[in-house]
């Protein structure tokens, strides 16, 4: 901290009608436009900052980090100075600017800060033509509530100035303090770089066995692994806690660079994308396979051959085995929670423990809700989301332990453990269609026609046939949610209905629109 302080200056702008965070307090966008649009991320920045009351954004802490995506650097500086300039007093940065998303909420809830910024735009590709985000998580460490996201739109329909110290620097690849000295400020701003991974690890450590999945992967019936970071930020996570803690040979894990563009390729784990991962797992040489997506949060499972676990099934058995986790033993069950579109596996295994089962809409706020007042901690979605009370946002490295938990304890593959489970619980399946860069016109009358269908009285007991099956319409819904802990109401979430009429109203979906996205049927 030397020299003059650094200036505080107050900047005019013009507010954008299309800063809507889409949920969770998250932004995402072209990167185009936050890289060439006047002014259009330090506005939805200072949006952020701005629906903390003064009083407690005031000399507090927040947490910044990102998926080392393309822009993120630029886009940090920018963080960094406006978060100066409007009195956050303390900023913890992942070293490198890389922070996984189940790491800042780690983070979050064990310095107890205000909140954190993550830039991320999840799954999504990356690169000058691909996708950038913004995130904002509230001091329980989760996605922030819709009364938070429509408080952020709010301000950001009606800014005019936003606050920054354009000459304000830091090193992103320094570990340890920096402080710099503002104008009109008593208390010098800090920002403190840290290991991305320490802190996230040592919780870890307090959940599981180590020695027990340790003695999985080097003991004498090793366990072969093949783990994919699709160049996103799970890289360091995988090297350092896999191979360095749990014994992994180094060549287990595969795309552990974090790169601008993720390699070229699209960060999403699943079958249509993690396609070098599948083909390493169909040459049999490896018993275990899993790959994370660009921020951390999601995760797929395939065993010996290929062999793929659907993400509804592997919540359910993450559920049934959770007696395989210390930190289970020790805590308890009291809940689980499930998105609306996940199917209902979770639903038998709750039954058979006797457990309460939270249906909710897609969003891992939801769930945020009911796990701080105790009554769920496990939840999981069906876009390969999964996580417990330790944190406050879904968390793919904790699932793909928690598998290596499981698998060491009842000393079975992947697949042996599904059959067992599907034998034990009968099996579910569901039917998932992806469009991508839909025309917003067309993707409301997709809504408006499927939910004219099975809203009508008319449907129900309806008959489809299916080769030598023959299915009836027993059920349809337009799914609400009605929160049990505040009794707040969300309308208008999905439209359900048996998978067999669904299938069919998608194939008219198919001729409408004359285009369809990746497709993962399970």
């Amino acid at each position: 901290m030397e020299g003059s302080p650094i200036p505080v200056l107050t900047v005019p702008t013009a507010p954008y009608e299309d800063q809507r965070p889409t949920g969770g307090g998250g932004l995402r966008r072209p990167t185009g436009l936050f890289e060439g649009q006047r002014n259009y991320l330090p506005n939805f920045i200072q949006s952020v900052l701005s629906s903390i009351d003064l009083r407690d954004r005031q000399g507090c802490t927040m947490v910044v980090g990102s998926d080392g995506r393309y822009f993120s650097r630029t886009a940090i500086e920018i963080v960094v100075q406006m978060a100066a300039a409007n009195g956050i007093g303390r900023l913890i940065i992942g070293q490198n600017g890389i922070l996984s998303t189940p790491a800042v909420s780690c983070i979050i809830r064990k310095i107890k800060a205000a909140g954190g910024i993550i830039l991320t735009a999840s799954h999504c590709p990356g690169g000058p033509g691909g996708e950038f985000g913004v995130k904002f998580n509230v001091a329980n460490g989760g996605p922030a509530p819709d009364v938070v996201s429509d408080k952020i739109y709010q301000i950001s329909k009606t800014i005019e100035e936003y606050a920054i110290c354009p000459d304000l620097r830091i090193d992103l690849s320094r570990l340890g303090r920096q402080e710099f000295d503002l104008e009109n400020k008593f208390k010098p701003f800090r920002v403190e770089i840290v290991d991305p991974v320490d802190i996230y690890l040592n919780l870890l450590r307090t959940i599981f066995d180590f020695h027990a999945i340790k003695s999985l992967l080097t003991g004498p019936s090793q366990l072969k692994i093949r783990v994919d970071a699709m160049h996103g930020v799970m890289g360091p996570y995988v090297r350092k806690v896999l191979c360095d803690e749990l014994g992994a040979p180094a060549n287990s894990a595969i795309n552990c660079v974090p790169l601008e563009d993720f390699g070229g390729q699209h960060p999403d784990p699943n079958l249509t994308y993690a396609t070098t991962l599948l083909e390493a797992m169909k040459g049999g040489e490896y018993g275990f396979g899993a790959a994370f997506d660009a921020d951390g949060d999601r995760y797929m499972i395939l065993g010996q051959n290929g062999f793929f676990v659907s993400p509804s099934d592997s919540l359910a058995i993450i559920a049934a085995n959770l007696p395989c986790i210390p930190y289970f033993r020790q805590m308890g069950v009291r809940g689980f929670g499930r998105s609306m579109p996940t199917s209902m596996a979770l639903d038998r295994v709750a039954k058979s423990m006797k457990v309460p089962v939270y249906e909710t809409p897609a969003g891992w706020r939801f769930f945020s809700n009911l796990m701080d007042s105790g009554r769920c901690n496990l939840c999981g979605e069906e876009s390969f989301g999964t996580g417990s009370d330790h944190l406050r946002e879904k968390d793919g490295l904790w699932a793909v332990l928690v598998w290596l938990s499981i698998i060491a304890a009842r000393k079975q593959s992947v697949e042996e453990i599904v059959r067992d489970h599907w034998a034990k619980f009968g099996r579910h399946y569901y039917c998932r269609f992806d469009y991508e860069g839909l025309d917003p016109k067309t993707t409301y009358y997709i809504m408006r026609d499927l939910e004219a269908l099975v809203t009508d009285k008319s449907f129900i007991g309806q008959q489809f046939a299916v080769g030598s099956h023959v299915y009836s319409v027993a059920k349809t819904d337009s799914f609400e949610y009605v929160d049990p802990v505040d009794g707040t109401v969300t309308k208008k979430q999905a439209v359900l209905s048996p998978l067999i009429a669904i299938a069919l109203k998608i194939s008219q979906i198919h001729e409408r629109t004359g285009r369809r996205g990746p497709t993962v049927i399970t």
